[in-house]
């Protein structure tokens, strides 16, 4: 039986975007790691999408997508946005700066180094997936700025991946946290599954290390997608 070790698929390398689309008006955007140049001469992209998302479905319905290339400087809250909450339960675009192309393609410009909108030519069926592939009509670079990898995501701004997304892993962690004899669970986030690790707490917000997940402030909220305590659960 030949071997298959998952975690070498953590060592090829991604970016960090967001994409974009529209249906009738109606605008839409996810984060995605999966953009690549297919072609240089006409210029083509390719880019996979969750099939059960919304995007997909713009996409789809449109035949355009747009791309906005992310910055090291993006936060977490701004990631969260467009990365673990559904368009079929928000505005993504309320208070988020953006352009519109001329076929109404929204760009996200907030944290972005450069924009590109893409017209479908091909679609590839990639099991829960689809690889959308399209030429880039429009492009504009926005500001010099290092862009942000799926390597420096993960390991700097200690963010998770999304179950939708093409390279999600199911975690196998430990769960518990011993600090002065007292155990402590680690807790997940039900919307975007950052894990609340005690020993680490969460300084950014004044929790220090050792601080148990029971004692965090009532008004205590996911640093990453920003739901309070009660959509957290006990990690398995």
């Amino acid at each position: 039986m030949a071997e298959i070790q998952r975690e070498v698929l953590n060592d090829i390398s991604y970016g960090m975007y967001i994409v974009s689309s529209q249906k009738e008006g109606r605008y839409n955007a996810q984060i995605a790691n999966v953009v690549f140049q297919v072609t240089s001469e006409p210029i083509q992209l390719a880019l996979c999408i969750n099939k059960k998302n919304l995007t997909h479905e713009y996409i789809e319905s449109s035949g355009m997508f747009g791309i906005s290339i992310l910055e090291e400087a993006a936060d977490m809250p701004f990631i969260g946005h467009f990365g673990f909450r559904s368009g079929r339960e928000m505005d993504k675009f309320e208070k988020v700066n953006k352009l519109i192309t001329a076929n109404n393609v929204p760009l996200v410009t907030d944290f972005a180094i450069s924009v590109l909108e893409g017209k479908v030519l091909k679609q590839i069926d990639a099991a829960s997936h689809t690889l959308f592939m399209g030429e880039i009509v429009f492009s504009r670079k926005l500001k010099s700025a290092r862009s942000m990898t799926y390597a420096y995501y993960h390991e700097i701004k200690k963010g998770k991946t999304a179950v939708n997304a093409p390279t999600y892993i199911s975690p196998e962690t430990k769960n518990i946290v011993n600090k002065g004899g007292m155990n402590m669970k680690k807790y997940v986030c039900g919307v975007c599954g950052y894990i609340y690790d005690p020993a680490v707490g969460d300084p950014d917000h004044g929790v220090q290390p050792g601080t148990a997940f029971e004692s965090l402030p009532d008004n205590w909220t996911c640093p990453v997608c920003g739901v309070s305590k009660d959509q957290f659960n006990p990690e398995e």
